[in-house]
Parts: structure tokens; sequence; C-alpha cells
């Protein structure tokens, strides 16, 4: 699926450099579900950023559906994530504008999907995540919980290779936050690859794998018991 080697992500400022990654490698194989923890300001972001092609290392590899797309310019990230990368956030990141129905089309539309695909498409997710009576909603007018299931519906709908999850649970109670770990672990046992970033031991523990990163390093890469 993926595969990063020597991974390394360095910022500028002036004549200040600092070393966000160093030399960070590792595998994730297809259909896997891996956790990357550590402290605030270890690199999980920075990582996370790189892996969804938002961003390019500063130097090292990094492969993606056997394709090396560390490089790439940003034109060309764009292009490639669509369809294969879908992202789930802390803050959810919905739109405002819109409603639950138009935010999970939205992926689909930059994609081309005919409009009568594109339906019945949205139809299934929304049916699935159990947020069908809500189509018609708009994010404000939904808790927390509801808007992180639209979340990640959207992330989901186009059916991408690689989910990518910030913080997934991060502002959902308990129960809302278990609901959204199970979600993404049924999703994952239907054979989507899933990297997600959190604090939170207790969801690391829906992975099959911890990754933890310590000053931009890898400081340990364990399979969890199940």
């Amino acid at each position: 699926m993926l595969k990063v080697e020597n991974l390394v992500k360095e910022f500028r400022t002036e004549e200040i450099i600092t070393t966000a990654l160093d030399k960070v490698s590792f595998e994730i194989q297809d259909g896997e579900f891996v956790a990357i923890m550590g402290p605030s300001g270890c690199g999980k972001s920075t990582l996370l950023n790189i892996l969804g092609l938002l961003d390019n290392p500063t130097s090292g590899t990094y492969e993606l559906l056997d394709q090396e797309v560390g490089q790439l310019k940003e034109k060309d990230r764009t292009k490639f994530r669509k369809g294969n990368i879908g992202f789930v956030f802390q803050s959810f990141n919905l739109i405002d504008e819109l409603n639950v129905y138009e935010n999970i089309e939205l992926p689909l539309i930059y994609l081309k999907i005919k409009a009568s695909e594109r339906k019945e498409m949205v139809e299934a997710i929304m049916k699935r995540m159990a947020i069908s009576h809500r189509r018609d909603h708009f994010p404000q007018q939904l808790s927390g919980g509801q808007q992180q299931r639209v979340a990640i519906a959207r992330a989901v709908v186009a059916n991408p290779k690689l989910i990518l999850a910030d913080e997934p649970t991060g502002n959902l109670d308990s129960k809302n936050g278990l609901e959204v770990m199970n979600m993404l672990t049924e999703l994952n046992k239907e054979g989507t690859t899933i990297v997600m970033v959190t604090h939170s031991p207790k969801d690391a523990g829906f992975a099959q794998r911890t990754i933890n990163l310590f000053d931009g390093r890898i400081v340990t890469d364990v399979t969890n018991e199940l």
C-alpha cells in the first residue's frame, strides 16, 4: 500500500531550521489499520500531511500504490489524491453552506461521476452511517457525533484505497467517540487501509499496529494485541 524510507521534513525560518521528521521509515500493507502516537510536536500531523499528499518531504522517498509520490508537484498531488485518499479530521471540516447530502456528494463531483451514480452512492453511505434523516440539515444543526458521521461518509463515499484520520474522536464524548472507532474498524475489516493519528491509547487499541514518534523519529513500531 505505502512505504516511506528515510523521510525528512525540515521547516526553515530565516536562519533557523527545524527538523519535524528525521529519517522516518516504515511500510503499511493493504488492509492494515495503523495508529500513530506521540507527544505534541513530535511530527505526527506533519507525517500525516505528507502521507495525504498535502505536503512534500524535504528528502526521502514515499511510495503509494506502487508509485513514487513524495516529490510530486502540487497539481499532480491533488490529482493523485482524488479517489485514492479520504480524510477524517478532528474538526470535521464540513462546509457550513452545504447540507449533509451536498457535503458528502462533493468528492464525487470532483471525480466527475454522473449525477445518477452520485445519488445512489450518497444515499447508500448516508444509510450506512445512519444519517439519512439528516440529509437536508446543515452542519451547525448537527451534534458533534453527527458531524463526524458526515465527515466519515464524505471520506469513504468514493471508496478510496486509504483513509487518513487525524484525531477523529478528539471533539467527541466517549459514547460518540466509541461509535466512530467502531465505524473505522468496520471499514478496515472490509479492506480499507487506515492510518490514524491519535493521542488516545484507547483509540490506538483499535488498530493492528502502533507507531510511536518522539522528536520526529520512530521510537517503537509494535503489533497490538486485539
